[in-house]
């Protein structure tokens, strides 16, 4: 991140733009849940500077799923630290979190993407949800429960015959007194 400098033109709108969609209220909420699930008081610091080495992370993923990270790297440099979230975002996978939620490593490291990162912790809260073992705590809402519909063959026949009311009624319809645009004049 050292080498990286100031973002000029196109990239600085790019960068105001992630920027303008933090949400301080749901970082904060994040951490609650954070802390709720590791059962212990966060370090002081802002959302990104927290989370940022990915330990606090692999520690909620063992806690969550147990032996789903084997080694936490605590010590070590730039790619320790980066491979902790690695880790993380594998196990986050593994556990059921879709790719399209899954932030990248810079986004967090680097603080490149700070709100994708949030959603990612948020998509793994939903998805505890998913997990009967899991006792809780959960984040955001309960995902829908799948509602499967089974209709004869009759049932679905019936349907054709209408006329529904989307198609429209041509009762009456001509095309008199339809006048785009301004009159010729000769």
């Amino acid at each position: 991140m050292a080498s990286r400098g100031a973002n000029y033109g196109l990239s600085a709108q790019v960068a105001n733009k992630i920027a303008g969609k933090r949400d301080p209220q749901l970082e904060s909420e994040v951490l609650g849940w954070v802390e709720a699930v590791l059962g212990e008081r966060l370090p002081a610091g802002s959302f990104e500077d927290v989370l940022r080495d990915g330990t606090i992370l692999c520690r909620l993923m063992n806690k969550l799923k147990p032996g789903s990270i084997t080694k936490v790297n605590t010590t070590g440099g730039q790619f320790k630290m980066m491979e902790n979230i690695n880790k993380f975002q594998s196990a986050i996978r593994n556990y059921g979190v879709p790719d399209i939620d899954v932030f990248q490593t810079v986004d967090l490291y680097e603080r490149r993407n700070i709100p994708q990162v949030t959603q990612s912790i948020c998509a793994l809260g939903r998805t505890c949800y998913l997990h009967p073992e899991w006792p809780g705590p959960f984040l955001g809402p309960k995902p829908a429960d799948e509602n499967r519909r089974n209709f004869t063959e009759d049932q679905l026949r019936a349907g054709e015959g209408v006329i529904n009311l989307q198609y429209g009624t041509n009762k009456g319809a001509n095309a008199s007194g339809i006048n785009f645009g301004n009159t010729r004049h000769m």
